[in-house]
């Protein structure tokens, strides 16, 4: 080190003073002050809960700020982390499928952030998602911190596929073009990138960023919060079909609803259990209605999972049927871990990340996504031979228990934010 610079320590922080000038602070990584960004309510969010109680685990502080939900207040400090919540109108809301052209979304966070770092000073700004990422950089250049871009989605496909991006008012917002360029440019500057599944990571480097700078952090289950279910026996009376998640066109549902009209033709008696909500539902409602199969579906809307367990209990099989695109091909439902470790086989679409683990772990079979007719074979197949379906039950809980859970992920986490300094 040259002569006219000098270390010193006091508390958890290095000073590094140069020149006589500001001094320049590192921290020590065994503890640091996180702030989170995320732009919705919280909780519940599985994969943020997740990945707070991991951070707070390993003596890191967590604050998260998110939009205000109604009857919370609007801080919360929980024993994990401490929660800031803000209200939001349903204009500035509304103005995010904006957020590249037109600056009244980052603003209203912006200001977030600076009252937040006059109050408090943070080491890492994790921002949740590709649309804060500018909000993120922008507080690492200003305050001098560290910047994660925790990326769950593809995001630019994903705006793309969406309901609201293709009214004509929304193709004005959103342009495809500018969130691609975006997307470049934020992994670029970040410190770390975290994505979800081993073809996000190729698809990210594919940009041009490091691959030792994108870490993947899947949505795996956290074992410990997860009660084991108790299988009823298979009946080969009605065979019982569940799905659980968001309902919107890009899920696939609409194939699912084709598949049990084709099997009702056939004299088949299955049945499918629906149980979520989304953009879509009122569309699957209608399809439902017409293709007459409304004693073959029971549609329930959206339910916590201590509502459904007896569903979970009695499904022989349960459905992953999402439409493949460059969104679906790059990240994974957490429900996929849900339905290996209550031991009920499954049948997915062709996505490239749903392929290749209930190929590893032969926990399930897959289709072509947009064949309903093959997924109705392949349904009709277990309901003549449900002992077929033996084979796949064991081994997805064993393979959650062994590889695709939480903790092997939270110590990813833990071990990125290691590698920080």
């Amino acid at each position: 080190m040259q002569q006219n610079a000098a270390f010193f320590a006091s508390g958890s922080l290095f000073y590094f003073v140069h020149d006589g000038k500001m001094p320049i602070f590192a921290q020590n990584l065994s503890e640091m002050k996180i702030l989170m960004l995320l732009d919705h309510v919280f909780p519940p969010d599985t994969r943020v809960e997740n990945e707070i109680k991991s951070l707070a685990e390993a003596g890191h502080e967590v604050h998260i700020a998110c939009f205000m939900k109604e009857g919370k207040p609007l801080l919360e400090k929980t024993e994990l982390c401490t929660i800031h919540r803000y209200p939001i109108s349903k204009f500035m809301f509304k103005a995010s499928v904006g957020i590249l052209k037109f600056p009244f979304y980052f603003n209203y966070w912006r200001k977030i952030v600076k009252g937040l770092f006059k109050a408090e000073r943070f080491d890492v700004v994790h921002v949740h998602d590709l649309p804060l990422a500018k909000v993120g950089y922008e507080a690492k250049c200003k305050y001098g911190v560290r910047f994660v871009l925790d990326m769950h989605e593809n995001w630019p496909v994903l705006l793309q596929l969406s309901k609201h991006t293709n009214t004509v008012l929304g193709k004005l917002l959103s342009s495809n073009r500018q969130w691609v360029g975006y997307e470049r440019k934020m992994c670029g500057l970040a410190d770390k990138v975290i994505v979800v599944v081993d073809e996000a990571k190729t698809r990210v480097c594919s940009l041009g960023v490091s691959p030792e700078k994108v870490a993947v952090v899947s949505n795996t289950l956290n074992v410990e919060q997860f009660d084991p279910i108790e299988r009823k026996e298979f009946k080969t009376d009605r065979f019982r079909m569940l799905y659980v998640g968001g309902i919107n066109y890009h899920r696939g549902i609409q194939n699912v609803i084709q598949a049990v009209a084709i099997l009702k033709a056939k004299g088949i008696d299955v049945f499918f259990d629906l149980v979520g909500d989304g953009s879509y539902l009122a569309d699957i409602k209608r399809l439902i209605a017409e293709l007459n199969v409304s004693d073959h579906v029971t549609v329930h809307g959206f339910r916590h999972f201590t509502q459904i367990v007896d569903l979970y209990e009695s499904a022989n099989v349960a459905l992953i049927p999402h439409i493949k695109s460059g969104h679906t091909d790059n990240t994974i439902p957490h429900k996929i871990f849900q339905y290996m470790y209550a031991e009920i086989p499954m049948i997915v679409s062709n996505c490239d990340p749903l392929v290749r683990i209930v190929d590893e772990t032969h926990s399930g079979v897959s289709y072509r996504y947009d064949q309903p007719e093959e997924l109705a074979a392949i349904i009709e197949r277990f309901q003549r031979h449900p002992d077929g379906l033996n084979d796949y039950i064991k081994k997805g809980r064993q393979a959650v228990i062994d590889k695709y859970n939480w903790a092997v992920d939270g110590a990813r986490l833990v071990e990125l934010y290691r590698q920080l300094g």
